[in-house]
């Protein structure tokens, strides 16, 4: 048996161990007398025995021989499975890798090999099986292949290890050699990780053509709509560089070729502008700041003007993702139009001025003549007390004789707004606003010989407000700074974004004297506006260069009718009244005012005002520049007055604004066309004085009565007392002045009809008319 089987040989050492044993205790069992016959028997029973154990031997190591023949069979098949698959894997297109759970390599094909095989770097080097995942990834970065990995290899190294520790969507991945490779991950059942890496770059290089093409469709199609604009535009990226523009915008702001070129730099675009003399400060610290001010992402609106007097309106919104669009509109036209209105505004003034001086001068010869025929003290009381009788007729003169006076001037510039406001022919236009030019001059007198009598009759009233100086102090610069010109001298108003606490239009009275005493006595020099801080007061102070006051002189000249003597300018006249009505008024407002001077140097004026509460001040400006909007289409307005004119002139105005009127001369007209089936009005407009006595708060009453409802209401009239307007406000109505003003009448009635219920409040002032 031992020669027919290769037994192993610890299968012969168990069976000789095996027989010793037999054998002792065969020994063992014998007696000590050797008895021949236990012998035999003992003999018989041992070679039975190990023919037993000999057969059984032998069948199990014919089961171990058909089990090694089995055992090989399956490893032939086994090897011939392992082979096809991997010729199946290599004959995938794709790169394809299997990694068992715990991240180590099992196999890949040769097509994976070569995505990530190059000139002087080949994966080989690394790639064997149980090589961990995240080293391929780092020899990968380590080399240079992968383009997104950019400055940051270790985050990119853990991001690729996460997804394929928890494979989910595919991949792109972009190589450094221009190559783009999708990989697709998927776990198996033990938990391991297949990969599939194809190769997609063709796909990329046609959706980038096509991208290309898109974008310069867009971008043909974009400059076509730059080019059609009649502003100039331009973009800049988030950068700060140039990537779109138009003709218009080169031509507005004459730039050089090398500005208006793809990429040009905004930074090299302010400089080139600011050297060419575009801004007032051409320090690189203000170049620096108006970078600043556009990185901020903030519109910016403005207007600047160019060296070549070109006048441009600038405005620069930012947009999304970074980058701003800037657009440029030449406005020139616009503002010499605007100058020449305020040229024509002046010419105005300045004959009212004139008027003015000339019933000034009579005036002052009369009292002189008063005062050089009293002879005696008693004379002289006679004369004082008639002229202080005078002076009240004259002032109740001009009360009672403003009414009948601004009616029919109310009625005139109704008709002439109204006719402005219709298309008519340029000629004619111009007839139009000459016609509204000279009933603005027509007001402004009447509003002098009005505030005179105010003034000596002590019945100006004030409304103080919050409200930023430096705003008035621009429209007086802009009002006076041809007039200095003209005179020859230079007037510096210096900017301040102070806020106090004033009348401002009786404020603006006393530095309009100011400033034209200032220019009607230097000769030759410059004027100086501006404000001072102190504690809590602002001091706003006026200097010029002329020849100085005396000191005996300089508490006299705000006297009325007192000048100094030989002080005029050639061709000019001064009644010395202005700084009389300077001293009347800083006493209504209880403002100090004052003077210091030197001879031969010149002087300064002032007046000082408390300090006022910025953030009414701030409220304030912003409703100033509200616009109001048009909401008196269809609307149903009835009109009482009982002057015909300006009833006429009403309807036509309201009209004009697309509203419905119902004119009546006094309230029962207007009850009869309501019993007659009128519609009910959304607004009532009624003057104060009707005939027969009634007032337009009484038609008012009446027509709120018969409608049963509270419909909204205002009154308006020419007459400037206290009676009238605490009345009004009793009643919980509006009031407006006459001559009436168009825009603020379009304003309330816009407010009314909206539902809005604002303060009663008169409109227009007292004495800055």
């Amino acid at each position: 048996m031992g020669a027919t089987h290769s037994f192993p040989l610890t299968d012969g050492i168990k069976l000789q161990k095996i027989v010793k044993v037999l054998m002792d205790q065969v020994e063992r069992g014998m007696d000590f007398q050797g008895n021949a016959y236990s012998l035999f028997q003992t003999a018989i029973l041992l070679e039975d025995k190990v023919r037993e154990r000999t057969r059984r031997l032998e069948m199990a190591l014919r089961d171990l021989e058909r089990s090694n023949h089995a055992l090989s069979l399956a490893n032939a098949q086994t090897e011939t499975a392992q082979t096809r698959l991997m010729e199946a894997i290599e004959s995938i297109s794709e790169g394809f890798v299997h990694f068992d759970r715990d991240g180590r390599l099992v196999l890949c094909n040769t097509k994976f090999i070569e995505f990530w095989s190059s000139e002087g770097r080949d994966i080989r080097e690394i790639i064997r099986p149980g090589v961990q995942f995240r080293d391929i990834c780092r020899w990968t970065v380590e080399n240079g292949l992968i383009a997104d990995a950019g400055d940051k290899p270790e985050e990119w190294i853990d991001y690729r290890t996460h997804r394929h520790a928890r494979p989910s969507e595919p991949i792109i991945v972009h190589l450094t050699n221009g190559r783009w490779l999708q990989v697709r991950e998927r776990q198996t059942r033990d938990g391991g990780t297949v990969g599939i890496y194809t190769d997609i770059t063709e796909i990329k290089i046609v959706e980038e053509q096509r991208r290309e093409q898109e974008l310069a469709e867009k971008s043909i199609l974009l400059q076509s709509t730059l080019d059609s604009l009649a502003q100039g535009v331009s973009v800049f990226d988030r950068d700060l560089r140039l990537v779109a523009w138009n003709d218009r915008f080169v031509e507005l702001l004459e730039l050089p070729a090398w500005l208006a070129q793809t990429g040009a730099s905004f930074s090299d675009y302010l400089t080139y502008r600011a050297a060419r003399g575009d801004f007032n400060d051409a320090s690189a610290a203000a170049i620096e700041a108006r970078l600043d001010e556009v990185r901020l992402q903030d519109p910016i609106k403005g207007e600047q003007t160019l060296v070549n007097g070109t006048m441009l309106d600038v405005r620069l919104d930012s947009m999304p993702g970074g980058g701003f669009v800037t657009t440029y509109s030449d406005i020139t036209d616009r503002q010499m139009a605007a100058a020449q209105l305020r040229e024509a505004k002046e010419t105005l003034e300045r004959r009212v001025a004139e008027r003015t001086a000339e019933l000034t001068a009579v005036n002052s010869k009369l009292r002189q003549e008063i005062f050089e025929r009293a002879a005696v003290e008693g004379a002289l009381l006679r004369a004082k007390a008639d002229a202080e009788k005078a002076n009240m007729s004259k002032t109740r003169f001009l009360a009672a004789a403003s009414h009948d006076l601004l009616q029919p001037l109310n009625a005139a510039r109704l008709f002439v707004t109204t006719l402005s406001e219709r298309p008519l022919a340029e000629r004619e236009q111009e007839f139009v606003a000459h016609i509204d030019r000279a009933l603005e001059s027509v007001e402004a007198l009447l509003g002098t010989l009005l505030d005179i009598s105010k003034l000596d009759a002590g019945a100006v009233t004030t409304e103080k407000t919050d409200f930023i100086i430096g705003d008035l102090l621009t429209s007086l610069a802009e009002e006076y700074t041809p007039m200095a010109h003209k005179a020859g001298l230079e007037l510096v108003v210096v900017p301040s974004s102070c806020v106090v606490r004033s009348d401002s239009a009786l404020l603006a009275r006393v530095l309009r004297n100011f400033l034209s005493n200032a220019i009607r006595y230097t000769v030759s020099g410059r004027i100086l506006l501006g404000c001072r801080r102190h504690s809590r007061a602002v001091r706003i102070e006026t200097w010029d260069t002329g020849p100085g006051i005396p000191e005996h002189a300089r508490e006299e000249i705000f006297e009325e009718f007192h000048q100094l003597a030989h002080r005029d300018r050639p061709g000019e006249k001064s009644f010395g009244l202005g700084l009389a009505i300077v001293k009347h008024i800083c006493r209504v407002l209880n403002h100090p005012a004052g003077v210091r001077s030197r001879l031969g140097k010149g002087s300064m004026f002032f007046i000082e005002l408390p300090v006022g509460s910025t953030p009414q001040a701030i409220r304030q400006h912003r409703l100033a520049s509200a616009l109001v909007c048009d909401t008196l289409r269809d609307i149903r307005a009835m009109v009482i007055e009982d002057q015909p004119n300006i009833l006429d002139g009403m309807r036509e105005l309201l009209s004009g604004w697309g509203c419905s009127v119902l004119p009546a001369i006094d309230g029962q007209a207007a009850l009869e066309h309501l019993h007659r089936g009128a519609p009910a009005p959304q607004v009532i407009i009624a003057d104060y004085h009707l005939d027969g006595g009634f007032t337009g708060i009484d038609a008012i009453r009446a027509i709120r009565a018969a409608l049963g409802t509270k419909t909204p209401a205002l009154i308006i009239t020419a007459d400037c007392g206290r009676v009238v307007a605490d009345a009004v406000r009793q009643e919980g109505l509006h009031l407006l002045r006459k001559p009436l003003k168009p825009a603020k009448l379009r304003a309330l009635l816009s407010h009314l009809v909206d539902g809005q219920k604002p303060k009663t409040h008169e409109t227009g002032h007292s004495v800055a008319a």
